[in-house]
């Protein structure tokens, strides 16, 4: 006998506790309030459970629909990815690749899996942006890109899967001639206070007002990487750089890399991200093993 409890059973429960009204989850969904609770109905007579309490003006989730949710959101998205994946298998290699890179990527890293990329697909077209951020994921969830690579972001948003990547450290770096630069052990909050922070700013709304490993409440707020490292080398307050860029200051005596007290900058983690109706095809799945594994990236020509 087939199970009763469908998809589109299952769609509308979570339609009407992410909306918070069965109406409101109609409007969603293109259907008439009266549909989605009859559906919800339904459903909770095959479940055996209530699923919401119809008391006040709007429904509430019950324990038993709180706790239920959750395996509904898990049921839809491996749905969801059955259905990418088969489309993956019909529709064959991309017809276009588009990536958004985190711009604490590792250059050296990037470029040489994208010149193995170039060997391995020639004839598929890459778009390539450079973000930071939030601005990574917002770009996949707007379908501007199909694939994001992500750092700063720590937690991708609800729609996104994501794949764990390569690791990158930071290190937080002043300039030689700098106060903090002749500090004696690691440097204090007391003594950051007096000087400039320099962090990215994030383009898009996805983070807005959320700081990340911000120390000072005296800080410039930059939108390019290049500029926070040209800032840094000018002495112009310190920061937090991934150490791919700074290697070559550090060793030659243009920057000088501090500690701080407490956490230190520490070890940031890329993550490939998609959309989990939209499964990376034969390029980007090739691409992001590649990413993964740097000794698939060797320059091939």
């Amino acid at each position: 006998m087939l199970d009763p409890v469908s998809l589109d059973q299952l769609r509308t429960f979570v339609a009407a506790a992410d909306t918070g009204s069965f109406s409101a989850a109609g409007r969603s969904l293109g259907r008439a309030q009266s549909v989605v609770s009859q559906t919800i109905a339904n459903l909770e007579a095959l479940l055996g459970v209530k699923l919401f309490e119809r008391v006040g003006r709007y429904p509430v989730l019950t324990v038993q629909g709180t706790s239920l949710i959750v395996d509904a959101r898990r049921v839809l998205t491996e749905a969801n990815m059955l259905k990418a994946r088969a489309r993956s298998m019909s529709e064959g290699l991309e017809a276009e690749l588009s990536i958004v890179v985190d711009v604490f990527f590792p250059s050296p890293h990037l470029t040489a899996c994208l010149a193995s990329f170039k060997h391995q697909f020639p004839s598929t077209p890459l778009r390539l942006h450079v973000e930071a951020l939030g601005a990574v994921a917002q770009l996949v969830l707007d379908r501007v890109c199909s694939l994001g690579i992500t750092g700063t972001l720590p937690f991708p948003p609800p729609g996104l899967m994501s794949e764990r990547l390569v690791s990158e450290e930071l290190v937080t770096v002043v300039a030689p001639e700098t106060p903090l630069a002749r500090v004696r052990g690691p440097v204090t909050l007391r003594e950051l206070a007096s000087e400039t922070q320099l962090i990215l700013t994030d383009r898009s709304q996805l983070t807005a007002g959320v700081e990340y490993g911000v120390q000072n409440k005296n800080v410039w707020r930059l939108g390019d990487l290049g500029a926070k490292h040209a800032l840094l080398l000018a002495g112009l307050g310190w920061g937090h750089m991934p150490r791919w860029i700074v290697q070559d200051d550090l060793e030659s005596g243009r920057l000088t890399q501090i500690d701080l007290e407490g956490p230190a900058a520490g070890i940031m983690p890329f993550q490939a991200v998609y959309l989990s109706d939209a499964l990376p095809g034969p390029a980007g799945r090739w691409l992001i093993s590649s990413l993964t594994d740097p000794s698939t990236a060797s320059i091939v020509w």
